[in-house]
């Protein structure tokens, strides 16, 4: 197990080491070389450009502008990467809803009193104008990739180079009796775990039986998992563990399928935890609706609840559905491993914005986790190719989603597991989980190293 470790720590440590690293070029003064502008005429393909020599006044003019639209894992790390690339040499504009950066892992434990809002999140405008890089707290209102222009709620903005790292909306339309004014809560947003949290206070002064599950579709099992764990925990504290069955209920065809196919052991270390903590397993079934108090299934069943926590498919934002050619039914953008749109060259998409397949069926459809370890990959790829087109380069830096090593620590309240794999999705050579308190430690320390990391715009740390 040691040399199976050091082998995935070694794959992670080395991934592609020069997405983390500017590359060398010459001093930003005096005449430099370089490539012509695009013509209308080379959009959607390779083409040769011919290099001239310009002055510091034509420079000016010929900077290339790169918007990104999204200021979280993605959009705050391809913006500053872009600029690091090319050594400040280039016009960077963030534009995101939410003037806020928010570390989504942590979200777990929002509702349990264990987090607030200021302990997980940081002002963005800070964070990018020490790396020169614009911050509009707006939201895109419209995509036009054929005038590369974005309509926002602050005024249109055009670019040379688009990212979209905008995440995902929750699908609650998916399961009726679940979002606003449902019947079940959710953690899966910063509000939504802080409304969750109101329902948990509720419920500790009039316990009963709790329900935590996962929808069909759902890809965010992770997330599932750990509350699942992290409630257990929390009655155990409050002396209810005793007087409350709780049941997990999940789509996935075994325990630790977590939406990327399982890994060596997981279901059996899943199934120990489990028994360990006297929970209920329902599995591979699909949610037909919540009532106030109970949870019908698909197939008729009804597990009745004083407390219910539900993680809900993913969709794309709506401006990119309404983009022809763009995104998928889903509403997330088709991509190439370069993460460059399938339909525009100058189009990038990272993180739960990008479109992936799902590589297998199941009975009950489950979805792929897009966690913030390859979000960043994807974002360090799309950093790259932008620089390198920027420069009258091929975009060939490349990394498939499923390639991406998997890295997560799954928190258990006072225990937890690591999950190490060379690669997000089967065929593996290496696959580990490690169970143990380290983890939870882990995940502490993790919380607070990244969030450093992040406020200081450090993203070419791992």
């Amino acid at each position: 197990m040691c040399t199976t470790l050091e082998h995935v720590f070694e794959q992670v440590k080395h991934l592609d080491e020069r997405m983390f690293e500017a590359p060398e070029g010459p001093a930003r003064r005096g005449p430099t070389d370089l490539p012509a502008a695009p013509t209308s005429d080379e959009r959607g393909g390779t083409t040769t450009r011919r290099r001239r020599t310009t002055t510091q006044g034509e420079r000016a003019m010929s900077r290339k502008k790169v918007l990104v639209l999204g200021g979280n894992f993605g959009g705050l790390t391809a913006a500053i990467t872009v600029k690091h690339q090319l050594h400040g040499d280039v016009d960077v504009t963030v534009v995101s809803s939410s003037d806020e950066f928010l570390f989504t892992p942590s979200l777990i434990w929002v509702p349990f009193g264990k987090r607030t809002r200021a302990d997980i999140t940081f002002k963005l405008g800070p964070t990018f104008e020490d790396h020169e890089v614009e911050f509009v707290h707006a939201e895109a209102t419209a995509i036009d990739p054929e005038a590369r222009r974005v309509e926002t709620t602050a005024g249109p903005q055009d670019y040379d180079y688009l990212v979209i790292a905008t995440g995902y909306r929750n699908r609650f339309d998916v399961i009726p009796g679940l979002g606003e004014g449902g019947n079940a809560f959710t953690i899966t947003t910063l509000d939504d775990a802080i409304h969750a949290g109101e329902g948990w206070r509720r419920f500790r002064e009039k316990p009963g039986d709790v329900v935590i599950g996962a929808t069909q579709g759902a890809g965010c099992f992770g997330a599932a998992y750990e509350f699942l764990f992290n409630t257990s925990y929390q009655l155990k504290k409050a002396g209810l563990k005793d007087r409350v069955k709780l049941t997990y209920v999940s789509a996935e065809p075994f325990l630790g399928h977590f939406g990327i196919g399982g890994l060596p052991h997981g279901e059996a270390l899943l199934g120990m935890f489990l028994k360990k903590e006297r929970i209920d397993v329902v599995l591979d079934t699909a949610m037909d609706h919540v009532d106030e108090g109970r949870l019908v299934l698909a197939d008729g069943r009804a597990l009745d609840f004083g407390y219910a926590m539900i993680i809900p498919p993913f969709s794309g934002q709506e401006v990119i559905l309404r983009t022809p050619k763009l995104a998928d039914d889903n509403g997330f953008v088709k991509v190439r491993d370069t993460y460059q749109s399938e339909a525009y060259d100058d189009v990038y998409a990272v993180g739960v914005a990008a479109a992936v397949d799902v590589p297998w069926q199941t009975p009950t459809p489950v979805g792929i986790p897009k966690t913030g370890f390859p979000t960043e990959q994807q974002a360090h790829v799309a950093a790259v190719n932008i620089a390198a087109q920027i420069k009258g380069e091929a975009p060939d830096a490349h990394k498939a989603f499923g390639d991406i090593p998997a890295v997560c620590v799954m928190d258990a309240g006072n225990n937890g597991v690591i999950i190490l794999a060379d690669k997000m999705l089967p065929p593996r050579k290496h696959g580990v989980l490690i169970p143990g308190p380290q983890a939870h430690a882990m995940k502490l320390g993790f919380e607070k190293y990244f969030l450093w990391k992040m406020k200081h715009g450090q993203v070419r740390l791992p």
